[in-house]
């Protein structure tokens, strides 16, 4: 992990996966009304890495990677994208990422779990249980292999953080999305051929099917996931994981705005506890500056 990331492209990545994957919740609610999802994903991710390699290209960047580097691209593919995307799951198990991290964290790095973290992450379920309890989403999925698959997912995502954080991975984050990308499609297509999806060609597609489609490529996939990648290496995994609760508020948001769905009294608290967990969980660091910036003026203060 690098010691001294540049501030503004940290700001600039987590407003990437914060607000542009917000805003894919609607997209891909547009998307796979009409498409099936392993061949919506597959088609997103497959272009997406396609359009990478070639920018790439123009740019004089290589793309030679090592077989150790293409492998470990594989498997952060297959965790992120063909498994931990692939499953259309329920909103409350989202609010369990971060604190599955750091509990991977505690138990594979052997690292220790702040209190502030641990605030935070009990505020985000708090916050996504308010959210999504009053469209009775917890009654969903109640069957014991429903429950296993979401777990399953859980893990997969936030061991897949963790792996990435420490892998031997490309160093140009582009070309490192662009494998992640291209790999996790075509295991996605595969998935998709098994399961018996009806492919379609995108000039069958209807015109808000398109453009989603389009900016889930351009912006949800390009944009967001080298973001993601870029913060993997550069701050705390536990930090990374706090999009899953921002995107969840901007899914309501957009939803409300759109969409003309409700929104509720239950849904601004819910929002605003949210916040306050992504607040305790990123600003650790803060708070302890603050901590010793006040006592270095106290101190000069007793000796004037």
């Amino acid at each position: 992990m690098n010691k001294s990331p540049n501030p503004t492209l940290v700001v600039l990545a987590f407003f990437s996966i914060y607000f542009i994957w917000g805003s894919t919740y609607l997209l891909n609610k547009v998307a796979v009304t009409e498409l099936p999802p392993f061949m919506l994903a597959s088609i997103r991710f497959i272009t997406a890495g396609i359009l990478i390699f070639i920018l790439c290209k123009i740019l004089g960047i290589s793309l030679a990677i090592t077989k150790k580097q293409f492998l470990n691209t594989v498997i952060a593919g297959f965790l992120f994208l063909a498994f931990g995307n692939g499953i259309v799951v329920w909103a409350l198990q989202i609010s369990a990422q971060p604190l599955v991290v750091l509990l991977l964290m505690w138990i594979i790095d052997g690292k220790k779990i702040k209190p502030m973290s641990i605030v935070g992450v009990i505020l985000g379920i708090i916050g996504i249980y308010l959210l999504v309890s009053q469209k009775e989403i917890i009654n969903q999925e109640n069957s014991i292999l429903g429950m296993s698959m979401i777990f399953m997912c859980l893990l997969s995502w936030s061991y897949g953080s963790l792996f990435v954080a420490k892998a031997n991975l490309p160093l140009n984050y582009f070309v490192n999305t662009g494998y992640q990308m291209l790999t996790g499609g075509i295991l996605l297509m595969i998935a998709s051929n098994l399961f018996g999806e009806t492919w379609s060609y995108p000039t069958e597609w209807s015109s808000p099917t398109q453009f989603s489609m389009i900016l889930l490529i351009l912006f949800g996939s390009i944009v967001a996931f080298t973001s993601f990648n870029y913060l993997l290496k550069t701050v705390s995994p536990e930090k990374v994981a706090t999009s899953t609760y921002v995107n969840p508020i901007i899914a309501l948001l957009l939803g409300w705005y759109f969409l003309n769905e409700q929104l509720t009294l239950q849904s601004i608290v819910a929002a605003a506890i949210l916040l306050t967990g992504v607040y305790f969980i990123n600003t650790t660091k803060t708070l302890l500056i603050f901590a010793r910036f006040r006592g270095r003026v106290g101190r000069k203060v007793k000796q004037d």
